[in-house]
């Protein structure tokens, strides 16, 4: 009789067969106090999501960190259903959360397994150890490869470029270094995902750490905001090609795959047209070996309704600023969060060509504070977006980074957490609404696995 690994059951080897798993119970939402002159140290907040349970839509746990300043951002899982994958390693499973700082460069791990409801930090990483061993900091993103944890950085211990990708051992946890070989020109980086089969990496770009952590300066855009998305080559960590989005679109941020990986493609969001304030999104794929792109959607700016901060009043407009973007296990619905004017928008994406708007809704946004259905006044816009794994439900939070929510919503930022319900169109959850004070809230992740949290190496 051979050896015998028991399974983790929240990994599946398809997207497809994700979507079958049970309805998420609880929620991890990173809490942070940087730009709010409040000097606590962050925390994971843990939420009931289950409707049938007398706490649904409260805190019901919480992880204190032991030290200010770290400015939780995203974060992800130790393990996931990249697993799976025929290069994956055995006797992993989705057990901990690994939570960088993206202003300390300190990483967390989080244990979720023993008590979900009262997680407990087991390892915490020093900045040091990130520096001395991949030369990164500001941490970012981050994926559960098949051979082990990577974590994206902003820049280097300077705050300058090159920003890049380290990589995590999965069992120890130690930082093994730097992941790219040869990175050619690229320099700027934020986020990155994967076609695993294929051996695609791709990654795009936003700035270096000495140009966004103050704040957004209008005379940096045209020159030190990124424009292009990279794709590599998975085994030997070398880019192989670049694609660029117009001088005049800047900011590109998020990029989400298609999870069905026999489709070469994805989409990618870039924030503001330095022409009319417009966000756009554009659609990567690969025809007969070459990469092109897109653009499928474009959102204008709209008029006001009511003030608007003082980074905005040269241009009297307020841009849409889609700043997330998250695509359903099925590759057929893409979610847009407009932070600015605070939509956020639902896509039938079946043609991914040719894009349909299906649902909108309103929360929050600059000079018009659209309230929640249940008359709550909503701060600051809709923001992070993470849809179910069978793409029902969409959780939504309102921070984008301390020193620009200062900025664009300069009356402060309340943290919230919202629920819209996807089944017929999109709308929000009257009974659901999460205040966190004084905290803001950013990235979250359901327990079990969601949209962006998996890579599958089966169609």
């Amino acid at each position: 009789m051979g050896i015998s690994f028991k399974l983790d059951p929240t990994f599946y080897p398809s997207a497809k067969e994700a979507m079958r798993a049970k309805a998420e119970d609880l929620a991890y939402v990173a809490c942070l106090y940087e730009g709010t002159g409040i000097g606590k140290p962050d925390y994971v907040a843990v939420i009931d999501v289950n409707p049938n349970s007398p706490t649904y839509s409260q805190v019901v746990g919480k992880v204190q960190l032991p030290y200010v300043g770290d400015e939780l951002h995203h974060f992800g899982w130790n393990a996931c259903s990249s697993s799976l994958c025929p290069n994956g390693k055995p006797g992993l499973e989705r057990r901990y959360l690994i939570v960088p700082g993206l202003r300390s460069s300190r990483i967390y791990v989080i244990d979720v397994k023993e008590d979900p409801k009262n997680p407990r930090i087991v390892k915490v990483i020093e900045p040091t150890e990130v520096t001395e061993k991949s030369k990164y900091s500001r941490l970012h993103t981050v994926h559960c490869g098949p051979n082990g944890i990577y974590i994206s950085a902003f820049g280097n211990p300077e705050g300058e470029a090159p920003g890049g990708i380290l990589v995590l051992d999965h069992y120890s946890f130690e930082v093994l270094g730097r992941w790219e070989i040869d990175r050619g020109d690229q320099s700027l980086a934020y986020d990155f995902w994967w076609n695993l089969p294929n051996g695609v990496m791709v990654t795009s770009e936003w700035s270096v750490p000495n140009v966004i952590e103050d704040g957004l300066k209008l005379d940096h855009l045209k020159e030190r905001y990124g424009n292009r998305i990279h794709f590599w080559d998975l085994e030997r960590r070398k880019k192989v090609h670049s694609l660029t989005f117009g001088e005049e679109n800047r900011m590109a941020l998020e990029l989400r795959p298609f999870h069905d990986p026999s489709k070469m493609m994805g989409f990618v969001n870039l924030v503001v047209s330095l022409k009319d304030l417009s966000s756009s999104i554009w659609l990567w794929y690969q025809e007969q070996g070459k990469w092109e792109a897109q653009k499928v959607i474009e959102i204008p700016a709209e008029k006001p309704e009511g003030n608007v901060p003082e980074i905005l009043k040269p241009f009297g407009m307020v841009p849409p600023l889609v700043t997330d973007i998250d695509l359903s296990l099925d590759d057929r619905f893409l979610y847009l969060s407009c932070w600015g004017t605070g939509e956020v928008r639902k896509y039938d994406v079946t043609d991914p060509f040719k894009p349909i708007l299906v649902g909108k809704v309103r929360l929050g946004g600059i000079g018009r504070g659209e309230p929640h259905p249940s008359t709550s006044e909503l701060s600051g816009g809709p923001q992070m977006l993470e849809v179910s794994r069978d793409g029902r439900r969409v959780y939504v939070t309102n921070s984008l980074y301390s020193s620009w929510d200062n900025q664009f919503y300069p009356d402060g930022i309340r943290g919230w957490m919202a629920k819209l319900n996807s089944e017929d169109g999109l709308s929000v959850e009257r009974g659901f609404l999460v205040d966190f004070g004084d905290a803001r809230a950013h990235q979250v992740r359901l327990r079990g696995g969601d949209a962006s949290s998996d890579s599958y190496c089966y169609p």
